[in-house]
């Protein structure tokens, strides 16, 4: 498996790292007879929730094994049984889609109507579930409400604030804790087997237990893109604020990077004061969901890099 494959959730899921207590339950309840037909999977960006989505569609589908005739299929996206829904990617942009629409639901219908090619269970995976339009979530709610047997819909989300409540109250809620050093380490050295210990060690702490963070991190050479994300958060003057745009803009995927990790930071923020009941979580919660909204649409209509970047600063400096 070359590194870039093992960065794919739905080959890394083949040695899943961490998670135990929540594959326990997925497997208890599945062996009780009475599986939930709809999962949302939650917890912070980059925590791994699609490669553990995957690891249970491949309990479902007797692929656990990788070198299974089901594990192959599923390595390969060929398994009949197994419906992947997610954010289309433009090759031209290179960027994925800003969100996912009723077209890339309808799939679902059909699938779900048909029986199963190998006699067993069918499953639907829908990766970043908030990301649904009006439109899309609606398509979605009217399946979660007459669900077909011997079917499984696995949700995935960061954000499950943004779902409908009637989407939300019809899965099983399954929230991925960060994962431990040991796993991390594991996690970042399968998809970087060249790291090194120093790098470990400057990544490690920031990522949160968050794989994917981690990776962020990785990309973050010296640490450049984390040092504006801080320097952000503190606030900045004016003037300050155009060094860092054109620090951030320097750098090959400065912007996303520096968006993915300022968004993080947020989140984080906003989960610590929320389990604290500190009333700062209501205020960091907005910013964290203005950034997305920053970073989508200035993605989505091609908008100034520049300006973006300032009023990211500045929704930063409210909080």
């Amino acid at each position: 498996m070359s590194d870039q494959q093992a960065t794919e959730p739905r080959l890394a899921s083949v040695a899943l790292q961490g998670h135990e207590g929540a594959v326990a339950l997925f497997r208890t309840a599945l062996a009780s007879g009475r599986l939930p037909h709809a999962w949302l999977i939650t917890g912070p960006a980059g925590i791994g929730k699609a490669t553990f989505a995957f690891a249970l569609a491949r309990i479902l589908l007797g692929g656990e094994a990788e070198g299974s005739p089901a594990g192959r299929r599923i390595s390969a996206a060929t398994h009949a049984d197994l419906l992947v829904v997610e954010r289309g990617y433009d090759e031209k942009r290179q960027r994925y889609r800003s969100e996912i629409v009723a077209d890339d639901i309808r799939p679902v219908n059909a699938f779900l109507r048909r029986t199963a090619a190998e006699g067993g269970w069918r499953v639907v995976l829908v990766d970043g579930a908030e990301w649904m339009n009006r439109s899309a979530a609606n398509a979605l709610l009217k399946i979660l409400e007459e669900p077909p047997p011997a079917a499984v819909l696995l949700l995935t989300s960061s954000a499950p604030g943004r779902l409908l409540p009637t989407i939300r109250s019809r899965c099983r809620k399954l929230e991925l804790a960060p994962l431990g050093p040991e796993a991390m380490q594991a996690v970042v050295r399968a998809q970087c087997p060249g790291v090194s210990a120093f790098e470990l060690a400057r990544i490690l702490p920031g990522a949160q237990g968050a794989p994917g963070r981690a990776l962020a991190l990785l990309a973050d050479t010296g640490g450049e893109i984390a040092q504006c994300v801080d320097a952000a958060m503190a606030g900045v003057s004016a003037l300050r604020g155009y060094e860092l745009v054109e620090t951030i803009l320097r750098r090959d995927y400065g912007f996303t990077l520096f968006f993915t990790l300022l968004s993080g930071h947020l989140q984080d923020n906003a989960r610590q004061a929320a389990l604290k009941g500190d009333a700062a979580c209501s205020g960091l919660a907005r910013a964290w969901e203005d950034i997305l909204r920053l970073q989508a649409e200035t993605e989505r209509f091609n908008l100034d890099k520049q300006e973006a970047l300032l009023e990211a600063l500045t929704i930063a400096s409210r909080v």
